[in-house]
């Protein structure tokens, strides 16, 4: 076996293999309580103080199924175009890890409550890509380890672990694609836009907060290759944990290659998990594989089978919103835009956002401007998705109403956006903290006007000339003055009535 350490370049990778893709996508349901268990399910809470006997599984504790969970499932398989099973149950899915204090994970198996369906996604020149959905099961999530020490914040190296069981127990839903095939070149761009819609999805069924950069959605992608033309399956890997929608692409991107460079060298692929380095934006090797017969998957004893009526069904059915494509066709036309335009705006993730915004009570032209401009730097600069910025729909509506009842200017509002990206509080928080409100009293503008005038006798005699333009030099001064926190407008008005214009 020859040893490869070089990716083959992606353009003979297509030259010579045909790309097959996985996806697992792991959600974390925002309920008030866990899955089995009466804790807390709230994110960033002081560690292990969300546990119980059940979610810890001590002797003798037995578990109870969330049923707002069970409504979610169902909720989740209906908008995803899923058959939804009479019956169901859970199963144990038995290995070894630390963090997951019963040894078992409580999950379903062979009998998911949801299953065949299917997602249609836009790639980024209009093209709509069909994904079909093996299933989507109901579990439970494990609880989280750090690793203490060494370079690289993994277990090899690490001088000791901690343990924070807060996690296990949180519900999740795990939604499985079938095979996808037939993407070739686009294999990647399918990932991403797949992961995209179905973030959006979830977003707007209301059902998880789906914030990737803290775990409540994670992708795991499976990447193998076959001989073009050829119809067996090659071995697979899976990436997993991917954290953002752009790491999903490159994720799939290099492991293509790096499956190409094995293969051409002689090599085997070893099926595996791998791990993603956000930074070189390439995969290492995790564990081996395991095989569903090395679970030793069996039914779960201490609950009972879940056996949806089909009366509650379609009454779920109705409870569906307005789901994002459909939400996309009527904003294209209530706002006028054109095929590429919209585009731009869903391949910049921005649509969704801006939506958002206006529901909160902004105008679209406003909150358009604020997402695609001075937001999208700040992802930019942050180098993170739209959506991963740690500021909501809600509060950048909010900072629009500030800006439209004169509290802040434009640019007094960046920094209060700047505040709230900053972790500092909501933008009336902010605002506060800062001392950023507009100066509106008129003698305080006053007495600044006029010892800029006194300081530039020449400007204030231009000024009363006639010279109107003249006065930007005051109102420059007046604005460095107050920090920026006066009101151009108003400074401008009472600058030429003070000089007689």
């Amino acid at each position: 076996m020859t040893a490869v350490a070089d990716i083959m370049d992606y353009d003979e990778v297509l030259e010579r293999y045909d790309p097959v893709l996985g996806l697992e996508v792991h959600v974390e349901l925002s309920t008030r309580t866990k899955m089995f268990c009466g804790c807390a399910n709230r994110f960033g809470a002081e560690p292990n103080t969300q546990v119980c006997p059940v979610c810890l599984g001590l002797p003798g504790a037995l578990p109870v199924v969330n049923g707002t969970g069970v409504e979610s499932a169902i909720r989740i398989g209906l908008a995803l175009n899923c058959q939804v099973a009479e019956w169901c149950r859970f199963a144990r899915k038995n290995y070894f890890y630390p963090d997951q204090p019963k040894n078992f994970q409580t999950s379903q198996y062979d009998e998911p409550i949801v299953f065949d369906g299917h997602l249609d996604v836009v790639l980024d020149d209009g093209e709509t890509f069909r994904v079909e959905i093996e299933r989507a099961h109901m579990e439970e999530d494990t609880g989280k380890s750090l690793h203490v020490g060494g370079a690289t914040g993994r277990i090899h190296g690490a001088e000791h672990s901690l343990l924070d069981y807060n996690r296990a127990g949180v519900p999740l839903i795990e939604i499985v694609t079938k095979p996808i095939a037939g993407a070739g070149a686009r294999a990647p761009e399918v990932a991403r836009a797949y992961v995209t819609a179905l973030r959006d999805l979830l977003r707007a069924l209301d059902v998880s907060d789906v914030r990737m950069d803290q775990g409540s959605l994670r992708c795991d992608a499976n990447v193998s290759l076959m001989p073009r033309g050829g119809t067996e399956f090659g071995t697979r890997t899976e990436t997993k944990n991917v954290n953002s929608l752009r790491s999903v692409e490159r994720a799939v991107r290099y492991e293509m290659c790096r499956h190409a460079a094995v293969l051409d060298g002689g090599g085997e692929i070893v099926q595996e998990t791998r791990h993603f380095d956000e930074a070189s934006a390439t995969t290492s090797a995790g564990r081996r594989k395991e095989t569903a017969e090395d679970y030793r998957y069996f039914p779960e004893p201490d609950l009972v089978p879940i056996a949806p009526s089909r009366e509650w069904v379609e009454e779920l059915r109705t409870t569906l919103p307005e789901l994002p494509w459909e939400r996309r066709k009527r904003v294209q036309q209530e706002w006028g835009l054109s095929d590429q335009e919209l585009r731009d705006l869903v391949n910049a993730g921005a649509l969704e956002l801006i939506v958002a915004t206006v529901d909160a009570g902004s105008s679209p032209d406003e909150a358009r401007s604020w997402w695609v401009a001075y937001l999208a730097q700040q992802a930019n600069l942050q180098g993170v998705e739209l959506g991963e910025l740690a500021i909501t729909p809600k509060q950048v509506a909010r900072v629009i109403a500030l800006v439209s009842e004169g509290t802040l200017t434009n640019k007094l509002a960046r920094q209060v956006v700047d505040g709230v990206l900053a972790g500092e509080g909501e933008p009336d928080e902010v605002v506060a903290a800062r001392g950023l409100e507009v100066v509106s009293d008129d003698s305080a503008l006053q007495a600044a006007i006029d010892e800029a005038l006194a300081a530039q006798p020449d400007v204030a005699d231009k000024i009363r000339d006639g010279k109107v333009q003249a006065a930007g030099a005051i109102v420059g001064a007046v604005m460095k003055a107050t920090q920026g926190q006066a009101d151009a407008k108003r400074v401008r008005e009472l600058v030429l009535a003070t000089c007689g214009q």
